[in-house]
């Protein structure tokens, strides 16, 4: 049987319309979902959805396991009895074109912890009855997640390293008082991952019933500031004092002459192979509970990853360290089944990293504005992609498309013009289009290149620490037009289901 040939669009949650100053995950994601059975598309790719820590990055999260409680929405928690429209009224002026996270975040704190006392003053019997049900599924990680938050919370928000030894090295007496003294405030957090995770696992079963996949992420390596980190020092390279000893980054390369210092911890592989790789098997299925699909990011770091010495004002000295290999994945495989990983397998990449990526099965990633600076046997240019691999425009790593052509070096603006047989007036739909019609399963491209916008809607700047994530689309700019111009893409290059079709 032939392989079913599919598409999606690239957008987080957060970039989405709505009243909050944020995108969240009510009514307008609903709306979003709908728009993509409009267009034909059946997959919607998303970043993490963790905790957001420094810089308010996605990548950065303060736990592998919880939800990002700014994702919330209000108005589904009036419907539950949690909040009236009064609790609404104070709202302030939110930009609609970008994320204010200052502001945003005080305000949906203030809005959750509103949601929290009416809960516990009114105590609705049935939503009493499902909070418990969660605290008991999730206590695997949920317990310590919460009483990590509300130590942080009570100590202004610095990071674990900064806290008194007793709390930082978990000292079990300590960790007992605090239990008790602050219960309030560990439930707070345990109440908020419960709505998190009740809004979302209801938007995720009417996006599956609409014929809509969702593709999450998975950053390889977690925050050291992190309830991760914090609980389980033993899984990664720590000292005696439960500081980094070496860190995490990528050598100096054409993208940086310095390297890029990533700084998280690195695990003790070692340590998690005895386990049989029992915290990331509870990652993956905790994970693969919230999307269809996952993209493993950084996926080079299984075969080898770059190691610093913790410390280092660069990336720039360090070596190459093995990772698990083959092992992780065919324990994975046992766990699992079929993997359903996309490997981000992109950078300086080794054979051995390709080896890996095909011994399983797992589909790289090709990305369209790569391709114009070599020559027609590049592998980033769409005549040369396999059938098994995701197909991009761009990412959220990349500039827009508009934005990368307008930047670009003439050289390459006159092969991607020649590549295309196009005069560059359209420069978005040319590149989509191109990918579209390649033989990749999968295509891929970011909202933003749908909409033709330039740089000032990047996602994202990587290497640049602060003022990303920020860019949302204005509710006028999604309509059954761009539906529709989308619709017959998928249609022409047989991107679209037909009746009858699994």
């Amino acid at each position: 049987m032939k392989s079913k040939r599919m598409s999606g669009i690239l957008l987080h949650p957060s970039s989405l319309p709505g009243p909050d100053g944020i995108g969240d995950i009510g009514p307008e994601a609903y709306d979003w979902i709908n728009f993509l059975v409009q267009s034909g598309c059946e997959l919607w790719q998303l970043l993490p959805l963790g905790p957001t820590g420094y810089g308010d990055s996605p990548y950065q999260c303060f736990s592998a396991f919880a939800g990002n409680p700014y994702l919330i929405n209000s108005f589904l928690l009036v419907d539950e009895g949690l909040l009236s429209l009064d609790d609404l009224s104070d709202r302030p002026a939110f930009p609609e074109d970008a994320v204010d996270f200052g502001p945003v975040i005080q305000w949906k704190l203030k809005l959750l912890n509103r949601a929290f006392e009416k809960f516990k003053r009114k105590q609705p019997e049935e939503l009493t009855k499902y909070f418990r049900e969660f605290v008991i599924a999730e206590q695997d990680w949920l317990l310590d997640f919460a009483l990590f938050m509300a130590i942080k919370e009570l100590n202004g928000g610095m990071s674990w390293e900064n806290w008194n030894d007793d709390l930082r090295k978990r000292d079990k007496k300590t960790l007992d008082l605090f239990k008790v003294e602050h219960q309030a405030h560990i439930e707070t957090h345990m109440f908020r991952q419960f709505l998190f995770y009740r809004q979302w696992t209801a938007l995720k079963e009417y996006a599956n019933k609409q014929g809509i996949r969702i593709i999450g992420d998975i950053p390889i390596f977690i925050s050291y500031d992190s309830s991760d980190a914090w609980s389980n020092p033993e899984l990664f390279y720590f000292d005696d004092d439960l500081k980094p000893t070496v860190i995490a980054g990528v050598p100096p390369d054409y993208f940086s002459i310095t390297g890029q210092l990533w700084g998280n911890p690195l695990y003790r592989w070692d340590i998690h192979k005895k386990s049989k790789y029992q915290w990331w098997i509870k990652r993956i299925k905790a994970t693969l509970r919230l999307f269809d699909f996952i993209r493993l990011d950084h996926f080079r770091g299984f075969v080898n990853y770059w190691e610093v010495p913790a410390g280092n004002p660069t990336a720039e000295i360090g070596k190459w360290i093995p990772g698990p290999g083959a092992d992780f994945f065919e324990v994975m495989q046992k766990e699992l089944g079929v993997l359903p990983i996309i490997a981000e397998d992109l950078g300086e990449i080794s054979e051995d990293v390709y080896l890996l990526r095909d011994q399983f099965g797992l589909p790289g990633m090709k990305i369209c504005q790569f391709a114009f600076s070599g020559d027609p046997d590049d592998p980033f240019l769409p005549h040369n992609y396999p059938v098994n691999c995701v197909a991009y425009s761009g990412t959220h790593d990349n500039d827009t498309s508009l934005g990368w052509y307008q930047n670009a070096p003439e050289i390459e603006q006159d092969f991607c013009r020649r590549y295309l047989a196009r005069s560059g007036d359209n420069i978005s739909w040319d590149i989509i289009r191109s990918v579209w019609t390649s033989a990749a399963r999968i295509t891929i491209a970011p909202l933003q290149d749908f909409l033709g916008l330039g740089t000032e809607s990047r996602m994202n700047f990587p290497g640049i620490a602060s003022g990303n994530w920020s860019w949302r689309v204005l509710p006028n700019q999604i309509d059954s037009a761009l539906a529709e111009k989308i619709h017959e893409l998928n249609f022409l290059y047989s991107r679209k289901s037909l009746p009858g079709d699994e």
